[in-house]
This record gives C-alpha cells, sequence and structure tokens, in this order.
C-alpha cells in the first residue's frame, strides 16, 4: 500500500449523521486516485458519529472543545508522512478527482504553496446553486477583497502549513483566511477552474448563518494584514466591499429558494 501523501481533516460535532456520511462517501471516493489519511474531529460524546468515522478508515482525533481552529489544529497533528493538507466541512463534499487533480497542479508546480479549485455551492438535496471559480481574481484581491478561495477545495503543502503556525485559535470564522494571507510569504498560489468541491448552502452552515459575524471578523483579519502605510484607506474599500458580498450571499439565498 502506497504511504499517504494527503492529510483530509474534517471537524464535526457528530449532529448532522446525514450529511456526515454523504461527506465520508464522497472522501473515500478520493482514495481511489489518491492515498490519504482521514482524521476525524469530534467530541467524545458523539459516539454515533464516531463509528461511522471508523466505518470508512478514519483517524479518530477528539476535539479540544475551545473551537473550531483548534479542531482543524489537532487534525493537523495526526500528521505522519503526508505532503498535503486538505479541508472538508461535514456537510461538504468532494468531486469526483478533485483532491487528485489538486495534487497534480502542486507537484507540477513546486513553487506554489496552495492550490484551489472552483466550488460549487450545493442545496440540501445536492443540486447545484451556484459556482465559484474566479481563479486568478481569487488570489488578485485576496487581501482587500471577499475571500474567493474555498477551504473546501484547497489544497495546502503541510511544511508551509506548519511554518506558519497552523490556524489562529482566536478565529471562528476567517481562520482559512488569516492562513492564506500568510502563506502568500511561503510560495505562489495556483488554481484551475474546475470544480473540485461542494459546499453546502443551508441556514445552519456556520459562515451562512452568522454572515454578520463572519464579515467583521475577515475585515480584522484583512486589516491586520495591511501594510500600515495605507491602513487608514481600509475603510474606504471596506464598506463597498461588505455591500457586495451581501448582495451575492442574497443571490445565492434567492437562487436556494426557486430550487
Amino acid at each position: 500500500m502506497a504511504e499517504p501523501e494527503v492529510l483530509v481533516v474534517l471537524p464535526t460535532l457528530g449532529d448532522r449523521l446525514d450529511t456526515l456520511r454523504e461527506t465520508l462517501e464522497s472522501v473515500e471516493a478520493q482514495r481511489a486516485d489518491v492515498p490519504l489519511t482521514l482524521a476525524v474531529v469530534l467530541p467524545s460524546a458523539a459516539s454515533e458519529a464516531r463509528a461511522l468515522a471508523e466505518e470508512f478508515g478514519a483517524v479518530i482525533v477528539d476535539d479540544p472543545k475551545t473551537g473550531i481552529s483548534a479542531a482543524i489544529n489537532n487534525g493537523l497533528a495526526a500528521r505522519t508522512v503526508e505532503k498535503y493538507y486538505a479541508w472538508i466541512g461535514d456537510d461538504d463534499i468532494f468531486r469526483p478527482g478533485g483532491l487528485k487533480l489538486l495534487r497534480s497542479i502542486l507537484e507540477q508546480r513546486p513553487d506554489a504553496v496552495l492550490a484551489f479549485g472552483g466550488c460549487d455551492y450545493i442545496d440540501a438535496e445536492g443540486r447545484t446553486i451556484a459556482t465559484s471559480n474566479a481563479g486568478a481574481l481569487a488570489i488578485a484581491i485576496l487581501a482587500w477583497g471577499p475571500d474567493l478561495i474555498p477551504h473546501p477545495g484547497t489544497m495546502v503543502r503541510l511544511d508551509a502549513l506548519e511554518a506558519i503556525g497552523g490556524f489562529d485559535t482566536s478565529l471562528k470564522y476567517a481562520m482559512d483566511l488569516d492562513a492564506f494571507l500568510k502563506l502568500r510569504s511561503h510560495g505562489k498560489f495556483a488554481w484551475t477552474r474546475t470544480s473540485v468541491s461542494g459546499f453546502r448552502w443551508h441556514p445552519d452552515s456556520l459562515t451562512v448563518a452568522n454572515r454578520r459575524a463572519s464579515s467583521l471578523e475577515s475585515e480584522s483579519v484583512k486589516r491586520r494584514h495591511t501594510p500600515a502605510a495605507i491602513r487608514w484607506a481600509f475603510p474606504l474599500w471596506q464598506y463597498p466591499i461588505r455591500w457586495a458580498s451581501a448582495f451575492a450571499a442574497g443571490r445565492v439565498n434567492a437562487r436556494a429558494r426557486s430550487l
């Protein structure tokens, strides 16, 4: 058996068993193309979810119960020989061949520390509502615009992720944005417009249900990564960006309702 190359971290509270099974099935399908380790981070009391994760050959990691960033970091600590990190939520999915495509991009681009693909927004039935595949634009506006690099659908070199200290445990919503901004000093970002993942758009998704708090935390992260010389001008572009993000979210909600 080939040594695992990708560490997939899946944090869950264990309260979405139906979508968790679908997520695990999508991870299992990736094994045909990519040797991987699946680390499922969850509370000790989530017995049904633990049994389900074990059914799919996951490494079980205890949730430290100090937030999502700490949970992901605990999953990262399960690393043995893996070279790459990928994240998936307990209601999201990988598209067939998604991890293989991202890994091939990084193998072809030794100067890149991160590769990302398109991400489909899907409803409860798995129907595609919209697709985010901004490509180079996502990289260009990362420091000041909306974060268009999808966390599910991103692969990162683990050495680089460890070099920045993993994810900031003080952050609840924008920990991926913060990590992406830090990773810029470690190498290039590569991309494909091909959809490699699906993000479940429903009312109890963390960033959907708490969009206001998520927006404010993202702004705080971008502000601290803005050079001091131009930080005074930060509000000039943040208010239009906040409005545009809310408008885009409203369009996706309207499309979801129409389906």
